[in-house]
């Protein structure tokens, strides 16, 4: 709760948290806005794979020219500017360097940065979820024997999430349920990056304006992002996943308490302890009132007659039996919140989430007939949507992670909502990507 005052002193000591960046984009942009206005944290570089746009981003949220015009590494970790180039290599492994933000959107290569900043003794925060959601687990175990931290991104719905759910069992609560909030009909699992914006809430100028990526975007809107948050979380909290995947049931925020409970007591759920997302519309397509589509939710149990009559007196809002309550975020603010991350990570060692286990994984689901032939192209796109899966029946079938669905060419025609298989593609075995994830398939 001091994270603030702590990085107000390192500034007044003139020992900032020096970080690098790996990524630019919509995400990255969030946090550069916010990073200027933090002395106690000192940007020493941007990797990119076009560094114009990277300088016409920090550009776009308020930095001069001067604060990024250092002609190297060296430079800005002498004179407190920042970088930016191409080469993500040298700024992993520069010494004046002590957190790696990985922010490509790119499953393949945030292994790739993690695993050589691991070699390199820094700790890595990363915010491409979509790695966590199929490595995690072995990322976190990388960076544990490497003796660095490694992290989930605050901002993010999953590390908000973890937030939660440590408050509740900090409490001494049990955690009957979390997960976020989503704008969801079962259509949308349909959509592709030229439909998006007819769904999303805003239109193409909207769009255009923020510089939004429709293919990134649509990964929300077509399930493959709550499948891989909802992974994340439930691999970080210890939860369990539904058997078939995400439900979606419709609920606002005062509600939650009772829609995620036990099918048993009235709610949706197969029973305590799972990772759910609540629709932000119902199944006719009507607006939830004060729903949670931006934020996330833990539901907890009162479950002692002493509880339940705490909740009680002190009128906190519950299911209708008095059993379960819920604390809730109707926001997230994505990368503006990333500098809470950096803090907990380079102030008190700590993660904001981090995979404990494999209990969750997202299996690469067609979004059409797919012919033999066809080229996947991974979340977002036209080929595949992502599908919560348990962990073990994920791995017993064979499935093919939605985080290695791109650029890899099937084998045979897959039916309209089938799970594709590993057998059914031929991929690369010998990338990064692939060799760790066969590594943590023989540790878990």
């Amino acid at each position: 709760m001091n994270l603030h005052a702590l990085l107000m002193k390192r500034a007044e000591n003139d020992n900032p948290i020096r970080v690098g960046l790996i990524g630019a984009g919509k995400f990255g942009t969030m946090f550069l806005s916010q990073v200027r206005r933090l002395p106690g944290i000192h940007l020493v570089g941007i990797a990119d794979l076009s560094p114009e746009s990277a300088r016409s981003n920090l550009s776009f949220v308020g930095w001069s020219d001067e604060q990024f015009a250092a002609a190297s590494l060296d430079d800005a970790a002498k004179n407190g500017a920042t970088h930016v180039g191409d080469d993500w290599r040298a700024l992993v492994a520069h010494p004046a360097v002590e957190i790696i933000i990985e922010c490509t959107g790119s499953p393949t290569a945030a292994i790739e940065h993690a695993l050589e900043a691991f070699r390199n003794n820094k700790h890595v925060i990363n915010v491409t979820v979509e790695a966590d959601a199929f490595c995690g687990y072995a990322l976190a175990k990388k960076a544990e024997e490497a003796g660095v931290i490694y992290s989930m991104a605050y901002g993010d719905q999953p590390a908000l999430t973890c937030d939660l759910v440590d408050w509740a069992r900090t409490c001494g609560f049990n955690v009957t349920a979390a997960g976020r909030g989503h704008k969801w009909l079962p259509e949308f699992r349909k959509s592709t990056p030229e439909t998006v914006w007819n769904h999303w809430g805003i239109t193409a100028d909207m769009a255009k304006r923020g510089r939004l990526n429709p293919k990134m975007f649509n990964s929300f809107l077509d399930g493959s992002k709550p499948a891989i948050e909802c992974a994340a979380m439930a691999n970080a909290c210890d939860l369990q996943v539904p058997s078939g995947g995400l439900q979606y049931p419709p609920g606002g925020a005062e509600d939650l308490a009772n829609v995620m409970r036990p099918k048993s007591e009235g709610g949706a759920l197969e029973h305590r302890g799972m990772v759910e997302v609540a629709s932000s519309l119902t199944r006719e397509g009507k607006p939830v009132p004060y729903d949670v589509r931006q934020g996330v939710f833990v539901v907890f149990e009162g479950d002692t007659d002493y509880l339940r009559n705490c909740f009680q007196e002190y009128t906190v809002r519950t299911d209708d039996s008095g059993r379960y309550s819920s604390l809730y975020k109707r926001w997230h603010l994505i990368g503006l919140e990333l500098p809470v991350s950096v803090a907990a990570v380079g102030l008190r060692g700590e993660p904001t989430g981090v995979a404990r286990t494999f209990n969750g994984d997202v299996a690469a689901i067609a979004k059409r007939d797919l012919a033999e032939g066809e080229v996947l192209d991974g979340e977002g796109g036209y080929t595949v949507t992502g599908g919560l899966r348990p962990a073990k029946a994920s791995l017993e079938a064979g499935y093919l992670p939605l985080g290695l669905a791109h650029d890899v060419k099937l084998k045979r025609a897959i039916p309209d909502g089938q799970p594709i298989r590993f057998a059914d593609v031929e991929i690369d075995e010998t990338t990064t990507a692939y060799k760790l994830r066969k590594w943590m398939e023989g540790v878990v």
